[in-house]
């Protein structure tokens, strides 16, 4: 496993080194979509609604639009945000655990204690167990500052995030006022003991991922497929009356961005933030 955040839990004056992994993943198989026709490869492109032309993620800026206006926000302006460089993992209080309302929790994090000695980790870790609390805190991840909760998994501690108070929906809708007998809480008592048991998520699969599973195994055994580099495509011939000078392959996009990199880099720029970077931003 590859940790993604490192830092510290903080409590009081307690430090308590930790590395941040991944606790889940994904167990769906995962499409591109392609021409029904020739089954080339679909992809979409960044186009500015004002110029028409293509641009380059060094060039992109992030904008907030209220209605009326839109503020653009620039690489410089986000990165003096004092939130990027918390490395921290701050409790800010410690409350009994079934005050934590399922619906807040997000996504989960294993910790994995970091030095010689773990000892101060373990302490944490049996604190929450004795006394039965959740401990709230707040940290930056990926340059959000983010509300979670320290838990308990097993010897380890997890971390899960927490949406804010202000994410959840207001309704406008309620059951209606229904006459409960006492014969029919009856019935769904006795119904409910029937179907009562310790939870085991093994025993639990997702049948329509399996099929599918089995479904594109099938296509392969039985010849159903193409060539994956053929989806790619080639670029079309200058001549081609079809061609619109795009770049469909992959190395032939490489290529080219190295080589408008190059014929640039004598000028000057005003955007130095590279496209990885801008990558982790959208996400």
């Amino acid at each position: 496993m590859r940790a993604i955040w490192s830092g510290e839990i903080s409590f009081g004056l307690v430090n308590v080194p930790v590395k941040l992994y991944g606790a889940t993943r994904s167990h769906d198989l995962s499409f591109h979509q392609v021409h029904d026709e020739d089954h080339g490869r679909i992809r979409y492109e960044r186009h500015c609604e004002v110029c028409g032309r293509e641009v380059d993620y060094d060039h992109i800026d992030k904008a907030y639009d209220d209605g009326d206006k839109t503020v653009v926000l620039t690489d410089e302006e986000l990165d003096a945000l004092p939130a990027e460089d918390n490395d921290e993992i701050d409790v800010v209080q410690f409350v009994p655990d079934e005050q934590i309302d399922p619906i807040l929790l997000g996504t989960s994090y294993f910790l994995e204690p970091v030095g010689r000695s773990s000892k101060a980790y373990v302490l944490l870790r049996r604190t929450l167990a004795d006394t039965e609390r959740t401990a709230v805190v707040t940290f930056t991840l990926r340059t959000k500052t983010r509300l979670g909760v320290l838990r308990i998994h097993g010897d380890l501690l997890a971390l899960q995030t927490l949406r804010w108070p202000t994410d959840l929906r207001e309704v406008d809708f309620a059951p209606s006022r229904t006459r409960i007998s006492t014969k029919e809480l009856t019935m769904a008592s006795a119904l409910v003991d029937q179907f009562s048991g310790d939870f085991e998520p093994e025993q639990f699969t997702d049948e329509y991922q399996e099929q599918l599973r089995e479904l594109v195994d099938a296509k392969l055994e039985q010849g159903e497929s193409v060539d994956t580099d053929e989806t790619f495509g080639t670029e079309r011939a200058a001549g081609d009356p079809g061609g619109d000078g795009k770049v469909v392959s992959l190395m032939d996009a490489l290529e080219r961005s190295l080589e408008k990199r190059r014929g640039s880099s004598g000028g000057s720029t005003s955007k130095k933030t590279s496209s990885s970077k801008k990558s982790s931003r959208s996400a």
